[in-house]
């Protein structure tokens, strides 16, 4: 029987992140954390714990089906595999630091520099692309550093908070991209292993959907339900459910993350009482 093997990260946030979405998604994995390949007892997916710079190459050669990994390792790698769903989750940006004593005016200012970088087709491509003269010094790790000890004018890194920038006497001058984990396939993947990968993207889908919504529940006199209507968003129209009260009526919806706190005052300007927020655990559209 045909399984999908997924490559995850074998260390760090990335991997814990990416076993708690396997785990929303329903699949149950056995076996020991140092195991190299862990299979799923109720879907037919293997887990292969690789090290991130080789996750592309195992895509592209077709030793993994698809992996999780971030869309900087993507981009970095150049190679013929196909993103097929941003996750949400592992956020960072590729950037270009400076020491902070020094002042910075533009792109210009790169242009006879060394640049330290874990990303040189990245660093190298986007040199290109705004015609700037600057070396490429390939550091595997603690790129930071390098400023202080000489060996480089700048670094190109990833940053999530900016505190190891800070730690390190630099501060960010150049975002080149903004990233995030993703899930990413073979350009060998069968027919079979689509099959499986269209399943899992179906289970995915909908716990991300759940993430960035909630259930509100609320009671609202009837003659206030139209207004409260036109603020409730809903995915087609709420539903409202006769309360024992007469005159009263109970409206239950689903509302943004990002809109939360200005519906809800809203809702409460309208006369809405008792309104419950729910998190949502899956949410099929």
């Amino acid at each position: 029987m045909r399984r999908l093997k997924i490559a995850i990260q074998k260390s760090g946030r990335l991997k814990d992140d990416s076993l708690q979405l396997l785990k929303e998604c329903g699949i149950s994995l056995d076996g020991s954390a140092n195991s190299l390949i862990i299979p799923s007892r109720n879907f037919p997916v293997d887990v292969l714990y690789l090290r991130n710079s080789d996750i592309p190459q195992y895509l592209e050669d077709g030793v993994a089906d698809v992996a999780i990994l971030g869309e900087n390792t993507l981009i970095e790698a150049e190679k013929n595999i196909t993103n097929e769903l941003s996750l949400g989750f592992s956020k960072c940006r590729v950037s270009i630091a400076i020491p902070k004593g020094q002042t910075y005016g533009g792109k210009a200012d790169l242009n006879g520099k060394k640049l330290a970088t874990s990303y040189p087709n990245t660093v190298k491509a986007f040199l290109t692309q705004n015609s700037i003269d600057a070396e490429i010094h390939e550091i595997s790790g603690s790129v930071e550093i390098a400023p202080n000890l000489g060996l480089a004018d700048a670094i190109c890194d990833i940053v999530s908070s900016g505190s190891t920038l800070f730690t390190n006497g630099l501060k960010e001058v150049e975002v080149l991209f903004s990233s995030e984990a993703c899930l990413a396939s073979s350009p060998i993947l069968d027919q079979e292993g689509r099959e499986i990968l269209e399943k899992l993207l179906f289970r995915i889908r909908a716990v991300l959907e759940a993430k960035n919504k909630k259930y509100v529940l609320l009671n609202a006199p009837n003659e206030k339900i139209d207004e409260i209507i036109s603020i409730l968003p809903g995915m087609k129209s709420p539903s409202i459910i006769p309360l024992a009260e007469p005159g009263w009526s109970s409206l239950h919806s689903v509302i943004d993350e990002s809109e939360f706190w200005e519906i809800i005052d809203q809702l409460r300007n309208a006369g809405a009482q008792g309104i419950l927020i729910v998190p949502i655990e899956k949410m099929i559209i």
